[in-house]
């Protein structure tokens, strides 16, 4: 298959095709947002039965190419995400701007979604642009009661689950002499889970200021830098318990934050991408027994550093309606945005977005300003 930049790439390296690119920055808008202002309400709003958004995602694709350039387009732009439904949440389809082709999963077990485009290129000068809109509903996301005094031992995650999320895959470095050396050193002689996981996040919380980049960061280079966002951040707590064999990955999804509305552009112009209600975020998944799967959210939680277990308990998945879109567990995403960087800005084409997601009460209300349909789309 023919990648964004004309060479050959595996599809397997783009997480949804031009969807991981947003969520690979994740940019600085969640951090710039004023969250913790709103957290009691926040805390309020987390015990509704259900609530439902509407989220609509409208990307132009424009060829500001030399004359005579075209913009092939690929499988890979071709892609959307169908976001994933489980316990916590339900996700519908309400309309795209073209059929869907065909679904499948990509190589980290994400559903996603073809779209069959009018044409199969944009020449110089021309664009073309697609919309997609989702229906999500949130249901209640208690967390167990969790402890250190019950948490399990190392010797207690499966083997299973080491070998599937523990091993020298995606972005995480877990081969690296050097973070080898400081996770066993922050390890020390500890076997319990929990205890183990709060030494990591206390560490990277001590040592890692917040601070967002133009590309997503590698662990080492989190570490050597002593900063990063919040996949950054969560990046390099994945790399240490994957070193010590606790089973981690990557979660992204956005955020609902009804105060925001930002324009940023990235990559001297080659992308920019407005924000309209909601902040996309990245944040860890560790496995922790005898609860299973926890998140630990390293720069949207408060109160970590005067207990580390806030990452848990007060992460945003848990008291923000927060729509999970994808997992990484394998993909190097960190690795396929740079060359999709570069791809842009070679070939002079330029990709503009806007994201919105407002309550389903207003949808009434602004229906006809994003020109969303009334029906279900199967």
């Amino acid at each position: 298959m023919r990648g964004k930049n004309g060479s050959s790439v595996k599809k397997g390296g783009f997480l949804s095709g031009f969807r991981v690119l947003l969520i690979c920055l994740l940019l600085l808008s969640v951090s710039s947002y004023n969250l913790f202002s709103q957290l009691s309400s926040a805390l309020l709003r987390s015990r509704e039965i259900v609530r439902s958004f509407v989220l609509s995602v409208t990307v132009k694709f424009k060829n500001e190419g030399p004359q005579g350039r075209i913009w092939n387009l690929t499988g890979t732009e071709r892609v959307v995400d169908l976001f994933m439904n489980n316990s916590w949440q339900t996700v519908y389809v309400l309309n795209v701007s073209y059929p869907i082709s065909g679904i499948r999963k990509d190589a980290d077990g994400n559903l996603i979604a073809y779209l069959s485009f009018p044409a199969s290129s944009i020449p110089s000068g021309g664009n073309l642009t697609y919309q997609i809109a989702y229906r999500i509903i949130f249901k209640p996301r208690l967390l167990p009661p969790i402890d250190e005094e019950h948490s399990g031992s190392l010797d207690d995650i499966p083997e299973n689950l080491r070998r599937l999320y523990c091993g020298d895959a995606g972005p995480w470095q877990t081969t690296s002499g050097e973070l080898r050396d400081l996770a066993f050193k922050i390890r020390g002689d500890e076997t319990n889970v929990l205890s183990l996981l709060k030494r990591f996040i206390g560490w990277i919380k001590n040592r890692i200021r917040y601070e967002t980049w133009d590309l997503p960061r590698y662990p080492l280079e989190t570490l050597s830098d002593k900063a990063g966002d919040c996949d950054d951040q969560a990046n390099l707590l994945i790399a240490f318990c994957r070193i010590v064999g606790i089973p981690a990955y990557l979660q992204v999804g956005c955020v609902y934050l009804p105060g925001m509305d930002s324009e940023a552009t990235h990559w001297d112009g080659h992308w920019v991408l407005r924000l309209t209600r909601l902040g996309w975020h990245g944040w860890a998944m560790v496995y922790v027994p005898p609860w299973g799967w926890l998140p630990v959210d390293l720069t949207f939680a408060p109160g970590i550093l005067s207990d580390p277990m806030n990452a848990i308990r007060k992460a945003a998945v848990i008291i923000r309606p927060i729509a999970q879109c994808a997992n990484i567990a394998k993909s190097d995403y960190i690795a396929t945005s740079r060359s999709y960087r570069e791809f842009l800005l070679s070939n002079g084409f330029r990709i503009y977005e806007h994201d919105v997601m407002f309550k389903e009460a207003e949808e009434q209300s602004e229906r006809r300003t994003l020109k969303l349909p009334l029906f279900l789309y199967v």
